[in-house]
């Protein structure tokens, strides 16, 4: 984090900085033309620039270059020098992006400053992308269900390429989750991945974000299209976004640049988009509440994240993760879930999918017993909101059914439960529930519980018999 490239076309001057900086212990390196200082940052980039912004150079002159370095790499550091200082030229450089401007003949002290606070900055933003990066790598996906291997098959073919990505589900699914594994598996890891909020978002602020914006007062903001060239942008809820800004989206995918609102220059934008939502688009497209066009380019491949109650194996597994994580973030004592807890859990509802899951693990640690494990009773109160705990409801429906017919109801719907909570495996089934294989076989076809084809919600795999 000491290398510094020196870009001048005055040898006596770049060689007289160097060997200040190489007395203070930085390591340097010298350009005296455009093209030299381009194929030095490109070859290695360095931790730092010290620019003469008048470069006697035919291809670039300081500014041409402070604009490429801020396009392509913009958390370098620039640090511009000049025989030729005034004000109009520094208020040019900092809107461009160059840390601080110092004029000719300089002091070599307050030259040392300005390096010194600009490599703070340059080892801060460092420090920041390296925090970013174990945040995503933090986002863990878990599970050993079908239908999550599936997924991860399918994220992980994706990673390989640039194309972009339409995540569907129902909320709380882990759409975020599959974005950030797409983006933490690629080849953009060491770039930002940028989220953009489009649920609940006036359209001036969104574009705003989106864009930036450019002034003579405020300078440059760039925005998010900006802050993620080289990464990914997830647009979180895209079905959401309003119409105005789907054509203003889709020109920047089209053309591969932006404007900033305010400014003339076109911006390059290099980014992998990866889009998610819970509502159907196709139906949007065809009620012109989404721009048929934008939802073809986004949906170059389309994903479904399932459910958590298509991937009902993985809840133990998943309850566990959710315990520890609140260990290491909130310092909550470790509870332990009992074998009923994970079996209730397994045959609960989940229309908050992993998201409820999580907080209802965080609940339970907040206000449940330190000293006790978790168990059954305790979700089904929660659940409930009763402190009746495991009492049995009878419905309305079933109360007016004779007995015999009452139990054939409950042993369907309770068969149907297990056999989806064990994904179809009528091993497992049947020596949870206590029964030779052979005759759950018979009970399953005497009461018509589907054990394969579409009939069945989850029991895909029922014919297969003994597959894990």
């Amino acid at each position: 984090m000491n290398d510094i490239l020196i870009v001048d076309d005055e040898r006596d001057i770049r060689e007289l900085v160097a060997d200040i900086l190489k007395d203070e212990g930085f390591s340097t390196r010298l350009a005296g033309t455009s093209k030299d200082a381009m194929a030095q940052i490109k070859e290695k980039i360095p931790s730092l620039l010290i620019l003469d912004i008048w470069l006697k150079d035919r291809q670039m002159d300081g500014i041409d270059i402070l604009k490429a370095v801020k396009r392509d790499i913009p958390n370098i550091p620039v640090v511009i020098i000049s025989g030729h200082g005034n004000v109009e030229i520094a208020v040019a450089a900092i809107k461009q992006g160059a840390y601080d401007f110092i004029e000719k003949p300089f002091n070599i002290d307050q030259l040392l400053v300005v390096i010194r606070r600009a490599m703070e900055t340059s080892l801060l933003r460092s420090e920041n992308r390296s925090l970013r990066h174990n945040e995503v790598n933090d986002s863990k996906m878990l599970g050993n269900s079908n239908s999550f291997r599936s997924l991860i098959n399918q994220l992980d073919k994706i990673t390989r390429t640039n194309s972009r990505v339409l995540l569907t589900g129902p909320a709380g699914c882990g759409k975020g989750m599959a974005a950030k594994y797409i983006h933490t598996n690629s080849s953009r890891f060491n770039a930002r991945f940028v989220t953009v909020s489009c649920m609940g978002v006036e359209s001036d602020r969104l574009e705003e974000s989106l864009f930036g914006n450019e002034s003579a007062e405020r300078g440059i903001n760039p925005g998010l299209f900006e802050k993620a060239h080289g990464g990914t942008i997830y647009f979180d809820e895209v079905a959401d976004l309003p119409l105005d800004l789907q054509l203003k989206v889709l020109r920047v995918l089209v053309d591969g640049q932006l404007q900033r609102p305010g400014g003339t220059d076109m911006i390059p934008i290099d980014v992998r988009v990866v889009s998610s939502t819970q509502r159907d688009i196709s139906a949007e497209v065809e009620h012109n509440r989404f721009r048929g066009e934008l939802y073809h380019r986004l949906s170059v491949v389309p994903i479904s994240v399932p459910s958590l109650e298509e991937r009902r194996e993985d809840i133990p597994m998943l309850a566990e993760h959710f315990i520890e994580m609140a260990r290491q973030s909130q310092g909550l004592v470790q509870r332990h879930l009992s074998a009923d807890a994970k079996t209730q859990m397994q045959t609960m509802s989940w229309p908050g999918n992993v998201r409820q899951l999580r907080n209802l693990i965080e609940r339970l640690l907040i206000l449940g017993d330190e000293s006790a494990p978790i168990e059954s009773r305790e979700l089904l109160s929660e659940v409930s909101g009763s402190s009746k705990g495991s009492e049995f409801i009878l419905s309305d429906e079933m109360a007016l059914l004779p007995l015999r017919q009452a139990r054939e109801v409950f042993e369907r719907q309770y068969l149907l439960t297990q056999v989806n909570r064990f994904r179809g495996n009528i091993s497992r089934t049947a020596a949870f529930i206590g029964m030779e294989r052979s005759a759950l076989h018979r009970k399953l076809k005497s009461l018509g519980v589907p054990t394969s084809g579409k009939g069945a919600e989850q029991t895909d795999q029922v014919t297969g018999g003994d597959s894990a």
